[in-house]
């Protein structure tokens, strides 16, 4: 693994060899993430200070591109250490917030334009998306304002590559089929349900026009689930107060179910893939999505976590 660093003033400067790395890639949010650490030299001084994005390769593959966050330099029983960390590009739509916008008539290139385009992120999209009466909050993030914008109007979240394009399409059965059954060199594997923070029943309340609408989550409900909540829209339509009530109970059943599995490699799998379990022992089967994949190099190895559920 190499990490080159790019500065504000235009200079590069490549790390030292890596004593320790660690990638985790989400696709979207949280962006996905790097940290490095490697021996600290003198001329670092003038450079960490001025680095601003950065770029890891692995056998003159890319494999994440985005903003420096921080660096530490710290002294140990190693040595003089010096640490670097950063997000992908998802960083920049993150961290910087939008004007409250309302959009008559909304299209994609627009929502583009306006969003995304000001912090020079390079855009892949097919096809166009529009909708009527598309309002951007006051305190929304760029990011929450095209999310929303293609998950209103499309039904997708976009992401990003590790190149740290923007890819306007769904992420979710993008990538690989992978297969994990009992020839796979598992190092380690965990399996969680939860029924906590899912919503059984979202009540909408329009107090302009004085409509309440109730969306139910059927399936939670059937299986003995009660967690209802209440959200105050301003003036609305029936299909914005539905999609709104359908759209916070999807999200809050996002994390329901997580298997995690860990593999002796790196870069076993990324968000956008889908694993087929056939785990007999654990009585494990059946196709899920990778939402998450951690990927780090240490004293130990290098090795991969896989965060598996259903998207």
């Amino acid at each position: 693994m190499t990490i080159r660093l790019e500065t504000y003033d235009g200079g590069l400067y490549q790390l030292p060899v890596l004593l320790r790395w660690d990638l985790t890639y989400t696709g979207n949010v949280p962006c996905d993430s790097m940290s490095v650490t490697c021996l600290y030299d003198e001329s670092m001084s003038e450079v960490l200070p001025k680095a601003t994005r950065f770029t890891a390769c692995q056998d003159g593959e890319v494999m994440l591109q985005g903003v420096v966050d921080a660096y530490e330099i710290s002294l140990s029983q190693q040595g003089l250490l010096a640490t670097v960390e950063g997000r992908g590009m998802a960083a920049l739509l993150l961290d910087n917030e939008s004007e409250a916008l309302s959009y008559e008539r909304a299209v994609l290139e627009e929502i583009l334009e306006n969003h995304v385009s000001p912090y020079g992120i390079q855009t892949d999209f097919q096809q166009s998306i529009s909708g009527n009466n598309y309002v951007v909050s006051s305190g929304s993030s760029q990011w929450k304002a095209l999310q929303g914008f293609t998950n209103r109007f499309g039904g997708f979240d976009p992401h990003f590559t590790r190149e740290g394009a923007l890819v306007v399409q769904p992420l979710w059965g993008s990538g690989r089929e992978l297969r994990v059954d009992g020839s796979t060199p598992l190092l380690s594997l965990r399996k969680r349900e939860q029924r906590y923070g899912v919503i059984s029943e979202m009540l909408i309340q329009d107090k302009v026009q004085g409509i309440t609408l109730s969306v139910p989550n059927e399936e939670f409900v059937q299986t003995g689930g009660q967690r209802r909540h209440v959200l105050y829209m301003p003036r609305s339509t029936a299909n914005s107060r539905r999609y709104t009530g359908e759209y916070q109970i999807a999200q809050s059943a996002l994390e329901q179910l997580e298997i995690t599995l860990e593999l002796p490699f790196a870069f076993a799998a990324s968000p956008g893939d889908r694993v087929g379990l056939a785990l007999d022992r654990l009585r494990l089967s059946g196709s899920y999505d990778v939402v998450a994949s951690r990927s780090r190099m240490d004293g130990d190895g290098e090795r991969t976590e896989v965060t598996l559920s259903r998207r």
